[in-house]
């Protein structure tokens, strides 16, 4: 669970007094697009200071700053200079020019950058507060190492996530997959990309065990032109190399990484999509046609196929998935379970994505199972979690943990590993087949065992009938109180 910086709220606070009659969609492209412009002019500023100390005059030549992977921001396009005028009538225009500028010189960033700034409905006496708050709250060279900024970017992600969770998968589950898979060195890509949380998610693994951040190489595509956006500055904000193909496009329609076979892919699918481009004689479908009606076995083929010949995919569906009747699917699931490409099912708690309360379960599949082919490790993790707010649970760290290293324990054969009732079960072919190759963990780790109760019988039936007649003197009396309300208003029961 990310850690907050101490002004994150009060810089919500404040971004969120823009709102206005702005639409949340234009709203969160305002508030990132700062972020991420005040972002590249410390990048920019850091390394300016640098040429300046070194005296050989090349603080203003473009291929000083991109041979260090950092764009390059023009005079007017600079913090210091918007800043300076945050409380000009025109800082709307100011900063849309300036956008429009940086695309200029970095060519990677043609098309993405937001330029709605000047626009009558954006108040712009807040938008010079937000400035103001920015400078002051954000530093510059020493918010750069602690990653403030990126931290920031990413808290903000969550917090319009809350009500625009298409594009954000929560952090507890990213970091699950992540864990799971370990994306050490390789080709990492997420179909449905997102904000681009599962890179970020995937740097700081690599980043955490000691690795170079420049030993993975990231492929994404995303559908939604917007997302795609936020999902290059997000990497930007990072510094991470992405190829997330020159525009949006849908995957199954126009597939932007035909060639790609990747050593680790993770993704959050839409749920159960019941139209999408279906090509029936797509190559893809390796394993069976899905149907029409439900995108989820599609992104399963699709998956598979992308995978190199040592690959581990790791992936969130709707729990329907684990154990859908309709032929199509259950020829599909069949057959992948039978090629041994399932390694792992995880079912999770409700209420962990933001604004969809279906439950989800976490699929992991691999290329290189010689040591288990003919078994399946199941994880149910329903009962883990707290519930942070009336209507988000997260999972703690110590959760995390505790299922990816049962997991790890279980795919590299330590004595460690053992099957916990209620939790894990590594069980084998025959007994899937029995279950006619259904995957609900439920019906293999079987119940937790209670631990035992030393309380009498009499004592404990003398104790929950009295407890169970206090709640009906509760109901009768909740009755009575709704019966004279109702009968005050002129309705009587």
């Amino acid at each position: 669970m990310a850690v907050n910086l101490e002004f994150e709220d009060k810089l919500w606070a404040m971004a969120d007094k823009l709102r206005g009659n702005i639409q949340p969609s234009d709203y969160k492209d305002v508030v990132l697009g700062l972020i991420f412009l005040k972002y590249i002019s410390d990048s920019f500023e850091e390394r300016y200071t640098t040429l300046v100390e070194e005296g050989d005059g090349f603080e203003e030549d473009r291929d000083a700053y991109t041979s260090e992977n950092i764009f390059f921001v023009p005079p007017n396009a600079r913090w210091e200079f918007i800043k300076k005028s945050a409380r000009m009538p025109e800082i709307g225009q100011i900063i849309d020019n300036a956008m429009l500028e940086i695309e200029r010189e970095n060519k990677e960033l043609k098309g993405v950058l937001p330029k709605n700034y000047a626009r009558r409905e954006l108040d712009k006496n807040k938008l010079g507060e937000l400035i103001d708050l920015f400078s002051f709250s954000i530093g510059t060279q020493a918010a750069k190492a602690k990653d403030v900024l990126g931290r920031v970017y990413e808290y903000f992600l969550g917090k319009f996530g809350s009500s625009q969770g298409e594009f954000y998968t929560p952090p507890s589950i990213v970091k699950l997959l992540v864990g799971m898979i370990e994306p050490f060195k390789g080709r990492v890509y997420d179909p449905c990309c997102g904000s681009g949380g599962m890179f970020v998610q995937s740097s700081k693994f690599v980043e955490e065990h000691q690795g170079r951040k420049a030993d993975i190489r990231v492929y994404g595509q995303e559908y939604t032109a917007t997302t795609w956006k936020l999902c290059k500055m997000n990497l930007a904000i990072r510094g991470i190399d992405g190829d997330l193909g020159k525009h949006d496009a849908d995957t199954f329609a126009n597939d932007l990484h035909k060639r790609l076979r990747a050593d680790y892919i993770l993704a959050n699918p839409p749920f159960n999509v019941s139209d999408y481009a279906l090509i029936p004689d797509d190559a893809r479908w390796q394993y069976g046609v899905p149907p029409k009606n439900n995108a989820n076995y599609a992104w399963i083929e699709h998956i598979i196929s992308k995978l190199s010949p040592k690959g581990v995919a790791g992936f969130v569906l709707a729990n329907g998935s684990m154990s859908t009747s309709t032929n199509a699917e259950a020829a599909i699931r069949k057959n992948i379970i039978e090629a041994g490409l399932v390694d792992c099912i995880v079912t999770m708690p409700p209420n962990l994505f933001y604004n969809v309360t279906i439950p989800v379960c976490l699929w992991f599949l691999s290329k290189n199972r010689q040591n288990r082919k003919d078994k399946i490790l199941f994880i149910d993790a329903r009962k883990m979690g707290t519930m942070v707010t009336r209507k988000h649970r997260e999972l703690s760290d110590e959760e995390i943990q505790r299922i990816y290293d049962t997991y790890h324990n279980w795919r590299d054969g330590k004595q460690d590993y053992e099957d916990i009732q209620g939790f894990c079960k590594s069980a084998e072919m025959d007994q899937i087949r029995e279950h006619e190759y259904i995957l609900t963990p439920g019906r293999y780790v079987g119940i937790e065992a209670e631990e035992e109760d030393d309380e009498p019988f009499d004592d404990k039936m003398t104790r929950l009938t009295g407890e169970l007649a206090e709640m009906f003197v509760k109901s009768h009396e909740l009755e009575e109180e709704i019966k004279k309300r109702l009968g005050a208003i002129g309705y009587e029961i």
